[in-house]
């Protein structure tokens, strides 16, 4: 820790256990915040103690139920502001809206766009996030944005259970993940393929690379529906492939996804704790890889001025300092 820095963590309610895990990293507590919903599903919060002159921190994917969180997130952030915060600090692990980054037919709204002039009203100072579905979302804030990656952490795991090498390759199910599947594939010395295809489920999927006789991994920054995944699973499954993980940081799982997940040609599906699983969207073959780590060195890098680019960094090209 720095010399005794005045900052408090808080936490809404989304995810308690992935804010835990900061909080014990960072060698903090997490403040409390009084949180209840009246009958009419109206938000009331309230800061327990004062942070009057203190730099805030708060925890809060934008998950669902999505405008809930949202909601919580700006009332908590009012509140903050008019009890004399010194700075608030919105650390979003997941960032609903972030899909809506432009127009694609007439009359749509860039959500997005939204979302950041929302939070900037508010003086929020910075925000930080992961993973973003499209990186150039952070171009809608005017203010300091700490995209953070997860691929660290999925090159740690991968390397520790001996899932990298020849016998491997890693997949982009389209051409908007493949920059992420050839860095993940250099990472761990892996061979790398796509899958051309679209968004259509009657159309057959074709996997251009070698995956016959390999362990493929499916990359992609988020699992919603699984459309996409599973379809790419079968693809891969059809080129003989022989074994299929799906890697992805966001576990949406939207309505009956984790049943579909469990019925498809994926022998795992591996994700991070961005996103809280409810209980009944967990299943065998579901295996969560914890990111809170690099969000608690975000913030202490934040905390003590230094650069961020170490949290980027795999162990390989880490460096302490």
């Amino acid at each position: 820790m720095t010399a005794n820095p005045e900052f408090r963590l808080f936490d809404l309610g989304m995810n308690p256990e992935f804010t835990q895990k900061i909080a014990d990293q960072l060698g903090v507590p997490v403040s409390p915040v009084d949180v209840k919903q009246f009958a009419d599903h109206e938000i009331y919060e309230r800061i327990v103690e004062s942070v009057r002159g203190i730099d805030v921190y708060v925890v809060a994917p934008i998950a669902d139920p999505v405008n809930d969180s949202f909601m919580k997130l700006m009332i908590f952030i009012d509140a903050a502001k008019r009890t004399s915060a010194k700075s608030i600090n919105v650390v979003v692990p997941y960032m609903g809206y972030a899909r809506s980054d432009r127009k694609t037919r007439s009359r749509e709204p860039i959500s997005a766009r939204l979302v950041a002039n929302m939070l900037q009203s508010q003086r929020v100072k910075r925000v930080m996030t992961m993973d973003l579905h499209t990186p150039q979302v952070q171009g809608f804030f005017d203010i300091p944005v700490d995209h953070l990656i997860a691929m660290p952490a999925q090159v740690d795991f991968l390397e520790k259970e001996g899932t990298v090498g020849e016998d491997v390759v890693c997949v982009a199910s389209g051409p908007s993940t493949l920059k992420l599947v050839r860095r993940l594939a250099e990472e761990i010395g892996a061979h790398w393929a796509i899958i051309d295809s679209d968004r259509d489920p009657n159309t057959e999927a074709r996997v251009t690379g070698k995956v016959e006789g390999l362990h493929a991994i499916i990359v992609s920054d988020m699992i919603d529906t699984g459309q996409t995944t599973i379809k790419a699973a079968s693809a891969v499954k059809k080129a003989g492939a022989s074994s299929i993980d799906a890697l992805t940081t966001h576990p949406v799982l939207s309505g009956d996804t984790a049943q579909k997940l469990q019925e498809s040609d994926l022998d795992r599906v591996i994700v991070t704790d961005t996103i809280n699983v409810p209980e009944r969207k967990n299943f065998d073959e579901l295996q969560t890889i914890s990111v809170a780590h690099l969000f608690a060195a975000g913030i202490q890098r934040v905390i003590e001025h230094r650069s961020m680019a170490d949290v980027l960094k795999s162990n390989g090209t880490r460096k302490e300092g």
